[in-house]
C-alpha cells in the first residue's frame, strides 16, 4: 500500500490545476471588443473631455482613474448612453461603488443599450432572487456576465444549474454561488457544466449531494473534465466507494486545500501518536476535519487524548468528535460531565463521546433537567463556563 504521504502528495497536485475553471483555453471576449474600433484604439490615450467631466463630477471618479476610461472610450463624444446605463443601474439597487467597480472591470458597460442588453439580462438574474444591494454587489466584480449571450449562454446554464439547485431562487444560493464562481454560467453548458454533472451523478453525487457542491465549490462544475475524474480516482484509490455520501466531503475537500496544507495536518495528527492508516481512517470518516485549522486540531487533539483521557482508537472511530466548537460544545459539556460523575447522578457513568453526539435539546434533557435537585448548578456548569480558546 502506497504510504499516505505519497497518496495525499499524488491527490493534491491536481489542486495546482484548478486555479480557473477554463484555465486549459481561453475564452474570447469578442463581445467586449466589438465596441471597440480600431479608431479607438489608436487614440487611446487621449483625452475625451466629455465623459472625462461625466466620470468626475457624476460617478466621482478620481481624475486619474477617470482619464484612464475616459481615453479607452475616446471615440465617444456624448453621455446620453452613459447616463441611460447609470440611471438604469441606480433603479435596481446599483449604489454609487458598485457602478464605479462595474465601470472599472467593464467600461464598455456605459454605452450597453438599456433594453435590449442590459435590463433583460438584469431582469434573468432578479428572477433568480438576485436583487437590490446584492444583484449591485454581484455585477460590480462579476461584471463580465453582462457581456454574455442572453439565448446562447446564461439561459441555458441557468436551467441546467436548476435543476441541481434546490429552491436555488428562495434562499439565496444562486447569489452565493455565482459571487463564488461566476463561471458557471460564463460558457455554453455543453462544455464543461453538462458533461461534469453527468460524470458526478454517475459516481453517486446526485441530489442534495450535487446541490450542496455546487453552492460550496462551483468552480468544479466547470473545471476540466480529465482533472476532475483524476480527483474522484484518487479519492477511490484511497477507499472511498461510490456509494459513500463522504465521497462529496473528501471531493469537496481535496479540492479546497493545498498540498502544504494537507501534509501538515497530517503530521500534527500523527505527533499526537496516530499511525498513517489511522489517519487515512479519519480522513475516510470525516474529509471535512481536515479543512479547519491546525491550531483547532491541536486544541482538540490535546483536549480529548490529555484531559478528557479518550483512547486514540475513539477518535480514529469518531474522528468528527475534533470538529466540535471548543468554546461553544467541548468545554461546557465536559464541565457536565464531571459533575454527573462527581456527584454520583447517574448509576452508571456516561461516555463523554456519547455526549458530544447527543443534539442540544437532547443533552439538556438527558443530563440537566432530568436531576431536578441539582439542574440549576449542572446549567450553571453548562451555560456559565466559557473560555477564551481564540477558536478560529
Amino acid at each position: 500500500m502506497i504510504s499516505i504521504q505519497l497518496r495525499f502528495r499524488s491527490l493534491s497536485t491536481h489542486l495546482h490545476h484548478l486555479t480557473g475553471p477554463f484555465s486549459s483555453f481561453h475564452i474570447s471576449l469578442s463581445t467586449l471588443s466589438q465596441v471597440v474600433t480600431k479608431k479607438s484604439a489608436q487614440n487611446a490615450n487621449q483625452e475625451n473631455p466629455v465623459l472625462l467631466n461625466y466620470l468626475i463630477n457624476t460617478l466621482g471618479f478620481p481624475k486619474p482613474k477617470a482619464l484612464t476610461i475616459s481615453g479607452r472610450l475616446s471615440w465617444v463624444k456624448s453621455v446620453e448612453k452613459p447616463k441611460l446605463a447609470v440611471h438604469f443601474f441606480k433603479s435596481v439597487g446599483f449604489t454609487d461603488a458598485h457602478i464605479q467597480s462595474a465601470v472599472c472591470t467593464i467600461p464598455q458597460i456605459l454605452l450597453a443599450d438599456v433594453e435590449k442588453i442590459l435590463k433583460p439580462k438584469i431582469q434573468l438574474l432578479q428572477e433568480l432572487g438576485i436583487t437590490g444591494s446584492d444583484l449591485g454587489r454581484l455585477l460590480s466584480t462579476k461584471t463580465v456576465l453582462l457581456t454574455r449571450s442572453l439565448d446562447k449562454i446564461l439561459k441555458p446554464s441557468v436551467e441546467v444549474l436548476n435543476n441541481v439547485l434546490i429552491k436555488g431562487t428562495d434562499n439565496g444560493d444562486w447569489f452565493r454561488v455565482l459571487l463564488r464562481c461566476d463561471w458557471v454560467i460564463y460558457g455554453s453548458p455543453q462544455l464543461r457544466l453538462l458533461p461534469n454533472i453527468s460524470y458526478l451523478q454517475s459516481v453517486g453525487i446526485v441530489g442534495s449531494q450535487l446541490s450542496s457542491l455546487l453552492k460550496r465549490q462551483p468552480h468544479l462544475f466547470v473545471t476540466h473534465g480529465s482533472k476532475l475524474k483524476k480527483l474522484v480516482s484518487e479519492l477511490m484509490d484511497i477507499g472511498f466507494s461510490t456509494d459513500s455520501r463522504m465521497l462529496v466531503h473528501g471531493l469537496h475537500t481535496l479540492s479546497c486545500m493545498s498540498q502544504e496544507s494537507i501534509s501538515r495536518k497530517l503530521l500534527l495528527i500523527q505527533s499526537f501518536g496516530f499511525s498513517k492508516s489511522e489517519c487515512m481512517v479519519m480522513f475516510k470518516r470525516a474529509p471535512c476535519l481536515f479543512r479547519g485549522s491546525e491550531k483547532k486540531i491541536r486544541l482538540g487533539l490535546e483536549f480529548f487524548l490529555e484531559t478528557v483521557k479518550l483512547e486514540k482508537s475513539i477518535l480514529v472511530q469518531r474522528p468528527t468528535l475534533l470538529m466540535f466548537s471548543m468554546k461553544e460544545r467541548v468545554i461546557p459539556r465536559y464541565q457536565v460531565f464531571q459533575l454527573v460523575k462527581s456527584k454520583k447522578l447517574m448509576k452508571k457513568d456516561p461516555k463523554f463521546y456519547d455526549m458530544m453526539c447527543l443534539t442540544e435539546h437532547n443533552f439538556l434533557e438527558k443530563y440537566v433537567s432530568r436531576f431536578t435537585e441539582n439542574a440549576e448548578e449542572l446549567l450553571m456548569a453548562y451555560k456559565g463556563h466559557r473560555l477564551d480558546l481564540g477558536e478560529e
